[in-house]
């Protein structure tokens, strides 16, 4: 089973006994280059040569070292899994010892029968500390937010294509347990953010940290509870056909109260009522009541959920002074909404955009 770091999608499949044909449009060159040089280190680290795997890529020797440089998608799937191969590493070099083929079908298939989505990532991250203990993975939940964090035992030694290579890892088996999208409310990094920022908000979507004091994900906690709709007949299956599954690929997202979030968040509701957020829904307002009370959750909750959120962006994406943040996001003054802020993501808006700048 091989995973590899393809943005804006990620691939976790097993290797096909041949290079499928490539398409008939260009694609998007959206790979960081920096990550093709992370596998070239690893075969130096075993004394080996990359040159095969590179050629297969289409990666010149002079591209490599094309510091702002990027590969598509298919470069990277093609690199990466010949060098699976041919360095007898999934972990492709990041670990202090390798991860044979394999070894991540087998965490997927011994997290399979897990009751529900929470017990099978708990699971994954101890079953990954005995075949990498160069990490600790954990699953914590906050109030309404789940985080999956990776903390090294050495700072640094795993770095950050490591880092990022199992964290896209656990985001999209997750995704593929419950067959459900699972938005990401923000991602964090230990490390300074690299030249190649922009792609990390095609591999993780939402706020992003650099600097941080350990990597983690983050996403709605009640995904925790979906359960799973794999077995082992659909496991077999994706890794005998080496069949993609990419988290874009799910357009379904299992809990309601997600989809309530984006249909507020949508500027083609006229209003956001219960009436037209039930009519976006397919669904009665009597049933969009009773569903998110069965979640735990409320419609008010949920619009100032997403006010605060659209307002995190602007922090993030814009340099309008608060005050101006504090308008778009409804409210009547600066004071009033620093404190609400505040009661939300726990700094204040301007702390929240210094940590977000690293």
């Amino acid at each position: 089973m091989r995973l590899q770091i393809l943005p804006p999608e990620w691939k976790i499949a097993a290797m096909p006994t041949q290079a499928p044909a490539q398409p008939a449009n260009t694609p998007k060159a959206a790979t960081p280059m920096a990550f093709a040089r992370s596998i070239a280190a690893a075969y130096k680290r075993y004394g080996q040569n990359p040159a095969e795997a590179l050629r297969l890529a289409r990666i010149t020797p002079v591209q490599l070292k094309q510091a702002n440089a990027h590969i598509t998608a298919r470069q990277m799937e093609q690199l990466s899994g010949a060098a699976m191969q041919e360095l007898g590493d999934e972990g492709l070099g990041a670990f202090s010892r390798k991860l044979p083929w394999g070894s991540y079908g087998m965490l997927a298939r011994a997290s399979l029968s897990s009751p529900n989505l929470g017990v099978a990532l708990k699971r994954w991250c101890r079953h990954h500390a005995l075949i990498a203990d160069d990490i600790t993975l954990r699953v914590a939940t906050s109030g309404d937010t789940a985080a999956i964090t990776v903390e090294e035992k050495v700072p640094g030694q795993v770095g950050e294509f490591g880092l990022v290579h199992v964290l896209r890892n656990i985001h999209g088996l997750a995704c593929w347990y419950v067959d459900s999208r699972i938005p990401l409310q923000g991602a964090r990094f230990p490390f300074a953010a690299p030249p190649h920022r922009d792609a990390y908000g095609l591999m993780f979507p939402g706020p992003l940290q650099f600097n941080a004091a350990q990597a983690e994900i983050r996403f709605d906690a009640r995904y925790l509870a979906l359960p799973l709709r794999r077995d082992e007949k659909a496991l077999q299956q994706m890794l005998q056909r080496a069949l993609p599954l990419t988290v874009l690929q799910y357009r379904r997202d299992r809990l309601l109260v997600e989809q309530v979030r984006q249909a507020l968040a949508n500027p083609a509701v006229a209003s956001h009522n219960a009436e037209t957020l039930a009519a976006a829904l397919n669904m009665s307002a009597r049933s969009l009541h009773r569903q998110l009370k069965e979640e735990g959750a409320s419609l008010q909750a949920l619009k100032d959920g997403v006010r605060f959120q659209q307002a995190g962006e602007l922090l993030q994406r814009t340099s309008q002074p608060v005050k101006k943040v504090a308008a778009a996001a409804g409210f009547g003054n600066e004071k009033s909404f620093t404190r609400a802020f505040r009661a939300w993501s726990g700094v204040s808006p301007g702390e929240f955009r210094k940590n977000l700048q690293g």
